[in-house]
């Protein structure tokens, strides 16, 4: 039998020697919620230099001087803050020229400023900041309000170099806002604006790079957003013919091609409720689409609503990539069209995986018009339930007209050529539709896919034909 005497005389003292701990404070390592960084990143010379500014309060695990009530002491802080600076900032960011890790950079500066100094408004007063001399003592600055300014200096071949940055620098709070201004040698700044960590940025990219970048994301996108593949699951379920899916995936492709070029080039309405309005109506495509195939409703032109619609998705698309723009460079067009291809690759790669399956499914385990409309119905109570809380979310605006000012008759006359511009597409789709001989009707596309030929009825003269027996009497006419 185990002898439980000892461990009953240990609890007692384990329990007093807990009591007696001190209290761990949490307050140095809470983690801020919100945390804004701003940078500068300039190659000059043979160096390259980023300056940052950070919150005191993000470099968490340190205890700062402070002196009654609460106010931060500079100088003996100083060599803490230096410390905090160096494992909290500089472990986090690299620097890559032509492709290509520089060294471990030096920490060539830090320095406690105050959030209102206005510093950072532009390379040379941040620069020559962060080089002068400490605040002093007396300064009424609470630790929870100081910002840090940590100027790192690496080695480089040439300032005209590729450069790119892989920040790490999102630990620094639960949500962190990076915004990055890069000052290449002899060309005009570049801004940039990310939450969290992109990966590796380019600064200066070249036009095939910002191509790749765009096509894969483009790729991505469409794989992540489940309610353009729903809504491409509702074109192509009624559709057994590969050769009739080319007009409506053409027509809707080439559609959320023109708002997506046209949201770019800032002709979508800046105003709060575009967003949610687009997103209802992307989940109301979903449901119209769904139950047009439950009904099996006779779609004169299913390629029309297929374009309809993509004009809708196009200003979807235009959310996702408004953000992302700023990785493009100089090279807006060509990102633009990249994020158009990555976009139809992924369609193309849905497609690839779904068509087959469906041939395969109508073919072998479901009848083919209860499998369309058991597909669709789940489409359709998928695509409701969206519009419901989209539409929802979409009420909570005020859907108002635009104040009527200078510049509305521009954005009017805008909006007019984007208009002829589509139903310029649409004429000349139809008759493209038309030469190569596409169907691009419902009756058209079951004719080419299933009808047979026409059986012959040979004709009968009159002399070979027998009088009725019931009318002996009545001659043949």
């Amino acid at each position: 039998m185990i002898d439980q005497q000892p461990t009953r005389r240990i609890a007692p003292i384990a329990v007093a020697l807990v009591l007696l701990m001190p209290t761990w404070s949490g307050e140095a390592h809470e983690i801020p919620s919100d945390v804004t960084v701003q940078a500068f990143v300039k190659p000059e010379g043979g160096t390259l230099r980023m300056l940052v500014r950070v919150p005191l309060a993000s470099l968490r695990d340190y205890n700062f001087a402070t002196r009654e009530p609460g106010y931060l002491e500079i100088s003996e802080s100083e060599n803490m803050v230096l410390e905090a600076a160096d494992v909290w900032v500089r472990d986090y960011v690299s620097m890559l020229e032509s492709g290509e890790p520089l060294g471990r950079e030096a920490l060539a500066a830090v320095r406690v400023a105050i959030p209102g100094d206005r510093a950072f408004r532009s390379w040379e007063r941040a620069y020559e900041n962060v080089l002068s001399d400490p605040l002093p003592d007396g300064i009424e600055l609470p630790p929870g309000q100081a910002m840090v300014d940590v100027l790192l200096e690496w080695p480089i071949t040439s300032d005209s170099s590729d450069f790119s940055i892989a920040s790490g620098l999102n630990h620094l709070g639960l949500r962190t806002i990076t915004v990055l201004r890069f000052l290449p040698a002899g060309g005009a700044e570049r801004a940039f604006q990310y939450s969290g960590d992109p990966g590796v940025v380019r600064l200066d990219p070249r036009w095939h790079q910002a191509a790749w970048r765009f096509v894969v994301f483009g790729f991505d996108h469409i794989l992540d957003g489940i309610d353009h593949i729903l809504f491409l699951l509702c074109l192509v379920i009624p559709v057994r013919s590969l050769w009739a899916l080319i007009p409506i995936v053409t027509s809707f492709t080439i559609a959320h091609s023109i708002t997506l070029i046209a949201a770019a080039m800032g002709l979508a309405p800046q105003a709060l409720w575009f967003p949610p309005l687009i997103e209802t109506l992307i989940a109301l495509s979903i449901v119209f689409m769904a139950f047009e195939n439950i009904m099996g409703s006779e779609v004169a032109e299913r390629w029309v609503v297929a374009f309809g619609f993509g004009l809708v998705h196009g200003f979807g698309f235009s959310f996702a990539l408004s953000e992302s723009l700023q990785f493009a460079g100089a090279h807006l067009l060509t990102s633009l069209l990249s994020f158009n291809i990555g976009v139809e690759f992924g369609q193309l790669f849905v497609l690839a995986l779904v068509v087959p399956i469906l041939r395969l499914a109508f073919g072998r385990w479901l009848p083919e018009v209860a499998g369309v409309i058991v597909l669709s119905a789940v489409l359709a109570h998928t695509g409701w339930h969206w519009m419901l809380d989209r539409g929802g979310a979409l009420l909570q605006y005020n859907l108002a007209m635009p104040p009527v000012t200078s510049g509305l008759g521009a954005t009017a006359l805008r909006w007019v050529v984007l208009f002829l511009i589509v139903a310029g597409t649409l004429w000349g789709l139809r008759a493209a539709f038309g030469w190569l001989g596409v169907p691009t009707s419902e009756a058209s596309r079951r004719a080419h896919a299933s009808s047979p030929a026409p059986i012959p009825i040979p004709r009968v003269s009159p002399s070979s034909r027998t009088p009725s027996p019931n009318n002996k009497d009545r001659s043949w006419p």
